[in-house]
C-alpha cells in the first residue's frame, strides 16, 4: 500500500497540485506518522470542476446509450473488487475500522454498489409516455443533471463515496469528490481502478480539501448539484448555500437512532445484533442505535447483558482479523469522545467501559461503554457521540417506547427488537425515522436510504437515488 501522494486526480490525469501544502496521514492503531497527500485550495477545485464540466458537455458521456455508461461501470466494478483488500487496509489503518469490518463493508460492498446501478443504468433513458388532459400525450425526459459535487466523511471513504459515484455516473452525471483529509488513501486506488476501467476523462476526479476549499466547491458556479454525507452542523451550512443558489442538493446526515427492545425480545439475539445495529465501526456510524430502550419489567437484565457484552469486546489494532473494536480515527474525535462519557459520568451510571483500554499504551482508543439510569433528555441522549458508547433508557409500555424513540432532533434509523416480527413491524411503522430495521439492522441497496428531521434531505440507494442526479422535463404534445 502507498501512503504518500503527491498528486490530484482530474481528467484521468495525474496533476500537481497548484500550492506545497499537505496533510499528514496517521495510523490511529498506533498513532505514527504514515505519509502525506497534498491539500486543494480554490485553484485546484477550479481545475477539478472545469475537466468535470468539459467531460460532461463535451465527451458525449452524457448523451451515451444507456447500456455504454453500463459497460463503463461494470469494467469501473471489476476494478474496484481487484482492489478490494487494499481498500480495506488503507481504511483500517486510517480510520480505525476493523479489518474483518472493513474487508466486508469497504472491500465488497462497494462491490455491489456499483454493479446495482449498472444494471439499473441500462434502464435509464426509456420513453415515459403519460395521458394527456388537454392534448394527444405527455413525454417525461430524465436528462442527467450536470456536474456533481460529492463531499465524502472518514468514517466509511470507500461506500459512502460510491453511493454517490454510482448513481451519478447511471444518470450521465459528471463528478467532483472531495474526501475528508482523514481518510485519503482509498481515494487514490478508487481512482487508479477508475483509470484502468477506461473511465472517460473527466468523468470523475478527486481533490481533498479542507471544509474551506470544500465550502467552495458547494458554491462553484461550475456545480449543478451536491451530494454531502456528514454532521448535521456541516449540512446546514451547505443546505443554506445550496438554498441560495437554488442548486439541488442530497444530505446525509447525524443520527441519535433508538433500538427498541420489547417485553418479549430474546437477549441473545439482540446481543448477536448489537456490532451492526448499534456499535458498527467502533460507533463511528450515522444509523447506530446508540439509544437502548430496554422494559422496566426487564430492565436490569438488559443493562447486566450489555454490560458483560461491551466488556467481553476485543479492542486492538484495526488490522488484527480478531479485534471487534478498534480505535477512534483521530486524536481530536477521541478527545470528542471521552469529553461525552465525562458527561455522561455526571448524568447516569456508568456500568461499563468509560476510559482508555488498560492495555493499549498508543493509538486512539476507547473502551466499549455502556451507561444506565439514563433520562431520554439528557446530554448523551440526545447529542450525537459517534462512539462505541450506548445509553440504555427504560420505558413503560410501547407507546412511552415510540414517544422516547421519536423524541430526538435525528431520524436516520433505528430498530425494534421482538420474538413477534410482525408485531415488531407496527411498531417500527411508527418511529419518525427515514429507515428502522426489525431484529437487526443494515441498509438494502434496492430501497431508499436516509433521514427525516435533522438526519437529512434526500435519500441515498435504490432507483431514489438516481432521480437526485437527474432533471425533468415534460413534453406536452398536443396534436
Amino acid at each position: 500500500m502507498i501512503t504518500s501522494r503527491d498528486s490530484f486526480f482530474i481528467g484521468n490525469e495525474w496533476v500537481k497540485p497548484s500550492t506545497s501544502r499537505t496533510f499528514t496521514l496517521v495510523n490511529a492503531s498506533t498513532e505514527e506518522e504514515i505519509g502525506t497527500v497534498p491539500e486543494a485550495v480554490e485553484a485546484d477545485i477550479d481545475a477539478a470542476v472545469a475537466a468535470a464540466r468539459d467531460a460532461f458537455d463535451n465527451s458525449g458521456w452524457a448523451t451515451a446509450e444507456p447500456a455504454e455508461r453500463a459497460a463503463v461501470m461494470e469494467r469501473f466494478m471489476a476494478a474496484v473488487a481487484a482492489r478490494g483488500a487494499d481498500l480495506a487496509e488503507a481504511v483500517s489503518v486510517q480510520n480505525g475500522m476493523p479489518i474483518a469490518l472493513s474487508s466486508q463493508l469497504e472491500g465488497q460492498f462497494g462491490v455491489g454498489v456499483i454493479q446495482y446501478y449498472a444494471e439499473l443504468a441500462k434502464t435509464i433513458g426509456q420513453p415515459d409516455v403519460r395521458p394527456s388532459q388537454m392534448g394527444k400525450e405527455t413525454l417525461v425526459r430524465r436528462a442527467p443533471v450536470g456536474v456533481a459535487a460529492a463531499i465524502v466523511p472518514w468514517n466509511f471513504p470507500v461506500t459512502l463515496a460510491l453511493n454517490k459515484i454510482a448513481p451519478a455516473m447511471a444518470a450521465g452525471c459528471t463528478v467532483v469528490i472531495k474526501p475528508s483529509p482523514g481518510t485519503v488513501l482509498d481515494s487514490y486506488i478508487l481512482a487508479e481502478a477508475a483509470l484502468e476501467a477506461g473511465v472517460p476523462a473527466g468523468v470523475l476526479n478527486w481533490v481533498t480539501a479542507e471544509r474551506e476549499a470544500g465550502a467552495y466547491l458547494v458554491n462553484h458556479p461550475g456545480v449543478d448539484k451536491v451530494a454531502f454525507t456528514g454532521s448535521t452542523a456541516a449540512g446546514r451550512k451547505i443546505a443554506a448555500a445550496c438554498g441560495e443558489l437554488l442548486r439541488p442538493v442530497t444530505l446525509e446526515l447525524g443520527g441519535k437512532s433508538a433500538a427498541i427492545l420489547l417485553e418479549d425480545v430474546d437477549i441473545g439475539s439482540f446481543l448477536q445484533g448489537v456490532p451492526m445495529a448499534c456499535m458498527l465501526n467502533n460507533g463511528q456510524t450515522c444509523y447506530n442505535g446508540t439509544r437502548v430502550l430496554a422494559p422496566k419489567k426487564r430492565y436490569d437484565e438488559v443493562v447486566g447483558a450489555l454490560a458483560d457484552f461491551a466488556k467481553s469486546l476485543n479492542v486492538g489494532n484495526a488490522l488484527d482479523p480478531e479485534t471487534h473494536v478498534g480505535p477512534m480515527a483521530s486524536s481530536a474525535h477521541r478527545d470528542r469522545v471521552q469529553s461525552y462519557i465525562e458527561i455522561g459520568k455526571d448524568e447516569a451510571r456508568l456500568v461499563a467501559g468509560g476510559g482508555r483500554p488498560a492495555d493499549q499504551n498508543s493509538g486512539f482508543f476507547i473502551e466499549p461503554t455502556v451507561f444506565a439510569d439514563v433520562d431520554n433528555s439528557a446530554r448523551i441522549a440526545q447529542e450525537e457521540i459517534f462512539g462505541p458508547v450506548l445509553s440504555v433508557i427504560p420505558y413503560d409500555g410501547e407507546s412511552e417506547a415510540v414517544r422516547i424513540a421519536n423524541d430526538s432532533e435525528y431520524g436516520l434509523g433505528g430498530s425494534v427488537w421482538s420474538a413477534d416480527s410482525e408485531h415488531a413491524k407496527s411498531i417500527a411503522d411508527k418511529v419518525d425515522s427515514g429507515t428502522v430495521g426489525v431484529n437487526g439492522y443494515m441498509p438494502s441497496l434496492g430501497a431508499p436510504f436516509g433521514g427525516v428531521k435533522a438526519s437529512g434531505i434526500g435519500r441515498e440507494f435504490g432507483p431514489e437515488a438516481v432521480g437526485a442526479y437527474q432533471k425533468l422535463k415534460s413534453i406536452y404534445v398536443m396534436g
